[in-house]
């Protein structure tokens, strides 16, 4: 199938669940090809690969996805519709002051290591209210949602990660932290997206069922 049919068969088969076409090494073809096959948005892992072919693509929504060193905040505010690797409060308040400088609200998601595993980056479950209610006290950077990378075990075994994700995006949302509002929950990638859907995902990531597999 080309990317094109790709896409018009996940979309299909995700319905309301929003989808992001994973675009690391992808060429600008090619994701343009996804754009025109009905893809709103892309998610990107590295800042100046984006940067170097954003150029060429037609319009959509810009998600970050990978990790943001502190070096390429200023760009990635810039280039970038959602962070969705907001990983440390160092980060938080980087994005803060470079999102002011632009008169810009940057909308962030907060990345929970929701499998405590020490190689990846991410706030733990405990640390996600208190981030909030620092976030709420600053003026240029808005929670729009919680993103995740599980332990990558077989696509059964995530789905008890992604319960606890639904179970802290649920009680996020009772809290009512005066005006955030989170409404994302981001999870599941080509190898368990019809997990993560089921477990309560609103958005999920997907690459190479759309691209290919691709060498890294």
């Amino acid at each position: 199938m080309t990317v094109y049919e790709n896409v018009k068969s996940i979309l299909m088969e995700i319905g309301t669940t929003k989808l992001v076409c994973v675009t690391k090494t992808v060429d600008p073809a090619k994701i343009n090809e996804s754009i025109r096959a009905g893809a709103t948005i892309i998610g990107e892992s590295r800042v100046k690969e984006y940067e170097d072919k954003r150029d060429e693509l037609l319009p959509c929504e810009k998600h970050l996805i990978g990790h943001l060193q502190s070096g390429k905040v200023k760009k990635a505010v810039e280039f970038f519709d959602v962070i969705q690797s907001v990983d440390s409060l160092k980060l938080i308040k980087e994005i803060d002051e470079k999102a002011r400088a632009r008169t810009k609200v940057q909308q962030v998601f907060l990345q929970v290591n929701i499998g405590s595993e020490p190689q990846k980056f991410g706030f733990a479950e405990s640390e996600i209210p208190q981030m909030i209610a620092h976030i709420h006290e600053l003026g240029n950077i808005h929670v729009q949602g919680l993103m995740c990378i599980p332990p990558f075990d077989t696509p059964e075994e995530t789905r008890t990660y992604f319960r606890r994700m639904k179970n802290l995006f649920h009680a996020l949302q009772q809290k009512n932290h005066d005006n955030i509002d989170i409404q994302e929950l981001s999870m599941g990638m080509s190898n368990d997206y019809r997990i993560a859907i089921e477990e309560g995902a609103t958005m999920v990531r997907i690459g190479s069922s759309i691209f290919g597999d691709r060498k890294y």
